[in-house]
């Protein structure tokens, strides 16, 4: 009989957003609405959809395996080198290039936790041992959800290859500001890679928490991770870039790529996306202030949401937290529950977000959460 490696069969099934129309039929109402997933609710910019459709008839033939005019496209748009940039499937398949470039049996991957759930699940395919710090109060009398990057700091020991500092934090929504990350930075041996994945940086308003590729230079340890699949819309299209200081860096992970994992349809619309920077800041900003007013709201209904720097927000509901999710999904709110801790909420469009404050009203009427 054919076996798996014992670590791929003990690894967890990733679980993504159910299906709305799956629940929506299931507990026969015309519509469910999907809070899950961290994806904008804007549909895709017109750039992209006039991009996609002028590189349709170019896809009975292989992508650019190297993604030469997005890489450049991407180098000029940042002020760097295209030698220092690595493209890939999503965000999260470079951090599986990540573990595939640094680690290997008997070292070790270190992360704060609860962080981006993958990490774990990285350490774990690549034979490494995952090294989890767990999250301190961002405030004061606060739950726990915030990097503590001093501890962080002092878990790495010597078989330390990579560090994730997720930031601002899936699923939290906090991030850590300027003075912590640069004396944390400072602090990491110069032989560990410190990777800041900023998914969710375009949300970020806090101006303590700095651009990662600002505290980037002049660091050959540090490299930064971003994604299109957030604030520029192409979450069906999968396409995320890493920016390392040290080219060196960027040409271990190009080494793992998957050959032509970037789709000639996804390059094509992400350097449309980058051209569209203007109304991509338009969004996020109708984002950012749709998340005042429901962070506002459900502190208004006593749940202690802190300050997001992301598309989401966090309610650390703990124990009521499978409760609490079940029911909104009988309401057909489908939001992202993490046993025991919380659940992390998407920001959706002003409707979309009255209809969970709506079955929160009507969830609390039936029976109170705290």
């Amino acid at each position: 009989m054919v076996s798996a490696r014992p670590a791929v069969q003990q690894l967890p099934a990733y679980r993504p957003g159910r299906n709305p129309a799956d629940l929506a039929r299931e507990i026969g109402v015309d519509r469910a609405v999907k809070l899950a997933s961290n994806e904008v609710a804007f549909p895709p910019l017109p750039a992209v959809v006039e991009a996609l459709a002028a590189a349709a008839p170019e896809t009975n033939r292989y992508p650019d395996n190297g993604a030469v005019v997005l890489t450049r496209a991407l180098a000029e748009h940042y002020g760097v080198d295209p030698g220092q940039i690595a493209t890939g499937c999503g965000a999260v398949m470079l951090c599986q290039q990540l573990a595939q470039s640094f680690n290997e049996p008997g070292t070790s991957i270190a992360f704060a936790w609860r962080s981006f759930e993958m990490y774990p699940l990285l350490a774990q395919v690549a034979g490494a041992r995952a090294i989890q710090v767990p999250l301190t109060p961002g405030r004061s009398g606060g739950p726990a959800d915030t990097h503590d990057l001093d501890a962080l700091a002092a878990a790495i020991d010597d078989t330390t290859r990579l560090v994730f500092v997720c930031n601002p934090n899936n699923p939290t929504g906090t991030a850590v500001r300027r003075p912590e990350l640069e004396r944390f930075l400072d602090a990491v041996p110069a032989g560990t890679l410190v990777v800041l994945d900023e998914a969710y940086r375009e949300f970020v308003t806090d101006p303590e928490v700095p651009d990662g590729l600002e505290v980037m230079r002049g660091r050959p340890n540090v490299a930064v991770l971003r994604t299109f699949s957030k604030a520029w819309g192409l979450a069906g299209l999968r396409v995320g870039y890493l920016i390392a200081e040290d080219p060196a860096v960027a040409e271990a992970v190009r080494k793992t790529y998957v050959p032509f994992s970037v789709s000639t349809l996804a390059q094509a619309a992400a350097v449309a996306a980058l051209a569209s920077e203007e109304e991509v800041r338009s969004r996020v900003a109708a984002v950012v202030a749709e998340r005042g007013r429901l962070t506002a709201a459900l502190r208004e209904r006593g749940f202690d949401v802190a300050d997001s720097q992301a598309n989401f927000v966090w309610l650390p509901v703990g124990e009521q937290t499978a409760e609490l999710a079940a029911a909104l999904e009988a309401r057909a709110i489908i939001t992202r529950p993490f046993a025991g801790e919380g659940i992390r909420v998407t920001v959706g469009t002003p409707e979309e977000d009255d209809a969970l404050l709506a079955a929160l009203d009507a969830v609390r009427a039936a029976a109170p959460v705290p």
